[in-house]
């Protein structure tokens, strides 16, 4: 068994990757209120599973765009170009799962300069 004490000194963990703690699966937390704040346009070679708490978020889902919003669960089939930026009023606080002990991804656009 592994308890990683977020209220012990690790309260910046903003990632989670299983193998380091014998789980098989990754995640990453994310809690923001700046607007336009997300990934570029990227994929994993398995599932990705979004958790929005609160807030609202313009994703980009393989050739659809949708507005997630607090209260909903969005799947991401495996290799589907995907993409989220905060959008709205209010914080954005949700858990992206990763169906991966690690994290794999390619990304699909360039970093801006």
């Amino acid at each position: 068994m592994q308890v990683v004490d977020l209220a012990a000194g690790a309260e910046a963990l903003t990632e989670f990757e299983g193998r380091d703690h014998g789980s098989g699966v990754s995640f990453i937390m994310v809690s923001t209120d700046v607007e336009g704040a997300g990934p570029r346009l990227h994929r994993h070679p398995y599932t990705e599973t979004f958790l929005i708490r609160s807030g609202e978020a313009l994703f980009t889902v393989g050739d659809q765009t949708l507005i997630g919003r607090g209260g909903q669960i969005i799947v991401v089939p495996a290799n589907t170009p995907h993409k989220f930026a905060k959008t709205g009023p209010g914080r954005l606080e949700m858990t992206d799962i990763h169906a991966s002990d690690h994290f794999v991804t390619e990304w699909l656009e360039p970093k801006d300069s």
